[in-house]
């Protein structure tokens, strides 16, 4: 029969211990930084290295990129497969047309700002994806003010490029107002249509605005050739 001596439990328990006191030695890479939380409130803010936080529960690290550029999607996800949320993606325009857009927001964490990406805004975390992110909710609602102000032609040739410049600067209002760290790094209509239901009516408008033009162009230069 096995018999525990009070030195081997001394030992055991000073083992367990040890390796208590240890499991607060962690690494932040270079592309890292590290907040502490005391007893869940913020202690301070960890650079590159190799560091030391006391053990949980009284200490707790959260460590994230401060390079990587995160991507956020409005309109459709591509995780696990492609796949369209209508209740993103249908919206109206200013001449009170419906468009189908589909955009993605690249972003990325102010190194200086890290402890503002995590903490500033409350419940609507930075790092979170999805519909109760901060950055999804903010891109929604930046896409929806400028598609608003802008007709469906613009929407669907030529003014997308502006419409863009105009959605990243809103959403860089929006950051800086929330003061959450964050600097826009592009945004990119994927796409932008009419929707489904009436695609085809909207492919005759186009065709017969071309057939327009050309039938103006020969015209005119049949009347060059008459002058």
């Amino acid at each position: 029969q096995l018999r525990f001596s009070p030195r081997m439990l001394l030992a055991v328990v000073g083992v367990l211990a040890a390796l208590w006191i240890l499991s607060g030695t962690y690494t932040v890479n270079p592309d890292e930084r590290a907040v502490i939380l005391r007893f869940g409130k913020y202690a301070r803010t960890v650079g590159p290295g190799l560091h030391y936080h006391l053990p949980a529960p009284i200490e707790m690290r959260l460590v994230r990129s401060v390079t990587q550029v995160y991507r956020e999607e409005v309109g459709f996800r591509t995780d696990p497969r492609y796949r369209q949320i209508p209740k993103e993606s249908l919206m109206l325009t200013g001449d009170e047309n419906i468009v189908n857009v589909e955009m993605v927001v690249q972003y990325r964490v102010r190194v200086e700002d890290f402890r503002k990406a995590l903490f500033h805004v409350r419940g609507l975390g930075v790092f979170e994806k999805g519909t109760e992110g901060l950055v999804h909710s903010a891109a929604e609602a930046a896409l929806r003010q400028v598609v608003g102000s802008r007709s469906i032609d613009e929407a669907l040739t030529e003014g997308k490029l502006v419409i863009q410049e105009e959605i990243a600067a809103k959403l860089q209002e929006m950051f800086d107002l929330y003061d959450c760290g964050l600097n826009v790094e592009t945004v990119q209509l994927q796409s932008v249509s009419a929707p489904t239901q009436v695609d085809a009516a909207f492919k005759d408008v186009a065709s017969a605005k071309e057939d327009r033009e050309r039938l103006v162009n020969e015209a005119r230069g049949y009347q060059n050739d008459i002058i």
